[in-house]
C-alpha cells in the first residue's frame, strides 16, 4: 500500500509538504502545478488516506454555514488596491479548495448597510472598519476575523501586519547604504465607519514609525515629509513633483506603497532625474509590477497571500468552536533589488 514517503520521492517535495496538499491545508503555499502533480502521483499509486477523508469531514459540517466578506472597495475600483485585491482573491481561493462558498460580499463603497449583515454565521473583514457592536445584526455574528486591522484583540481574531518593524527595515537598509538625509512620502489612513458614508482619519502607522525612527537617528526633517489624501498612483506622481520643486531635497525616499513608487519614478523622469543616481526609492507592499521597473523596486514584501489564507484558517477554527480570540502578525521580508544603489 502507498504511503506519504512513497509520494514525497516521486514528487520530489518532502513528506510534510505532501501531507498537507493532500489534506488540503489551506495555510500551505504552493503552486497550482505543485498541487496537481501530487494529486496526480497519488492517484497513480491508488493512495488511500484516512486523515484526507477525517478533514473532508470536518470541513463538510461547516459547509452549510453562511459566510459573509466585507471589502472597502467596490468592485470598479478594487483592482487599483492590488494589497487589499491579493487578500481577497486569497481568501476566495481557500474556500473554494475547502469546497465552501462565500454566501454574500458586501462592499463598504456601495453603501451597503447592516441588513446584509443578516443570517450571517461568519464574517472576515478586510480593511479598516469600525463597526456599532450594539447593533442586532452585528451582535448575532460570533465569528469574525479583520484582516489588516485589529480594533480589539480581547475580541475579535485579527490577521495584520506589524509595519513599524516593516518601515524599521526599510529605513536600516537605507542607512545601511549611507543616506542619511531621507524623506518620506505618503498618506492619511481612515477608519470606515461601517453602514453610513462615513471615515474617520488616523495617522498611517507607516508614517509615524517614520518619525519615530528619524527623531531617534537625529535625521528627521519635517519638511522632507509628504503626505496626500490617499495611497493612489495619482497621490504618489502629485506629491514626488512637489517635493522636487523643494530648494533643498531628500537623497532618498521611504514611499508607502508600491503603486506611489511607481508613480514617484514618473515623476523623477520627467524631471530629468534617474533612480538612484540622483534619488533612492524603498517601497513597500512587493506586488509583483516592482520587479519589472527600471531600475527594479526594492521593496518590502507583505505577503498578503498568507494574510487571506490565515483568515480562512482563523475563521474555521473559530466556526468550530475555539472561544479564545487570536492575533496573527504576518511577517515581511525586504527585496533588495537596484533602486537602492547596488
Amino acid at each position: 500500500m502507498a504511503t506519504v514517503k512513497d509520494i514525497a520521492a516521486m514528487a520530489g517535495f518532502s513528506t510534510s509538504t505532501v501531507s498537507r496538499v493532500l489534506n488540503n491545508d489551506p495555510l500551505l503555499s504552493v503552486t497550482d502545478e505543485t498541487r496537481s502533480k501530487i494529486f496526480t502521483i497519488a492517484k497513480k499509486l491508488n493512495y488511500k488516506t484516512i486523515h484526507r477523508v477525517n478533514h473532508a469531514s470536518k470541513e463538510s459540517e461547516l459547509r452549510n454555514d453562511k459566510v459573509g466578506l466585507v471589502l472597502y472597495s467596490s468592485e470598479q475600483s478594487e483592482y487599483e488596491e492590488p494589497y487589499y485585491f491579493s487578500i481577497r482573491h486569497e481568501v476566495e481561493k481557500s474556500f473554494d479548495q475547502l469546497g465552501m462558498n462565500i454566501t454574500r460580499t458586501i462592499r463598504w463603497k456601495n453603501g451597503d448597510s447592516y441588513d446584509r449583515l443578516a443570517g450571517l454565521d461568519g464574517l472576515i473583514v478586510i480593511g479598516k472598519f469600525g463597526f456599532d457592536s450594539a447593533n442586532v445584526m452585528f451582535k448575532q455574528i460570533k465569528n469574525i476575523v479583520f484582516v489588516d486591522y485589529s480594533p480589539d484583540e480581547r475580541v475579535y481574531d485579527s490577521v495584520v501586519v506589524d509595519f513599524d518593524k516593516v518601515t524599521t527595515m526599510a529605513l536600516d537598509h537605507l542607512l545601511n547604504r549611507g543616506y542619511q538625509e531621507i524623506g518620506f512620502i505618503g498618506a492619511s489612513d481612515y477608519v470606515n465607519e461601517f453602514g453610513s458614508e462615513a471615515s474617520f482619519e488616523e495617522i498611517d502607522q507607516r508614517y509615524s514609525s517614520f518619525e519615530t525612527y528619524m527623531k531617534g537617528k537625529g535625521l528627521y526633517q519635517s519638511e522632507y515629509v509628504f503626505s496626500g489624501k490617499d495611497f493612489s498612483m495619482e497621490t504618489g506622481y502629485q506629491l514626488m513633483k512637489n517635493a522636487l520643486q523643494r530648494e533643498h531635497r531628500p537623497k532618498a525616499f521611504l514611499v508607502s506603497s508600491d503603486l506611489m513608487a511607481i508613480a514617484a519614478y514618473r515623476a523623477l523622469e520627467e524631471a530629468g532625474l534617474k533612480v538612484p543616481e540622483d534619488i533612492a526609492i524603498v517601497s513597500i507592499d512587493g506586488i509583483a509590477m516592482s520587479a519589472f521597473m527600471n531600475p527594479p523596486l526594492t521593496t518590502v514584501k507583505v505577503h498578503t497571500e498568507q494574510m487571506g489564507r490565515t483568515a480562512v484558517q482563523l475563521l474555521l477554527e473559530r466556526m468550530k468552536g475555539r472561544d479564545i480570540p487570536l492575533k496573527v502578525v504576518v511577517p515581511a521580508n525586504l527585496l533588495v533589488r537596484k533602486s537602492c544603489g547596488t
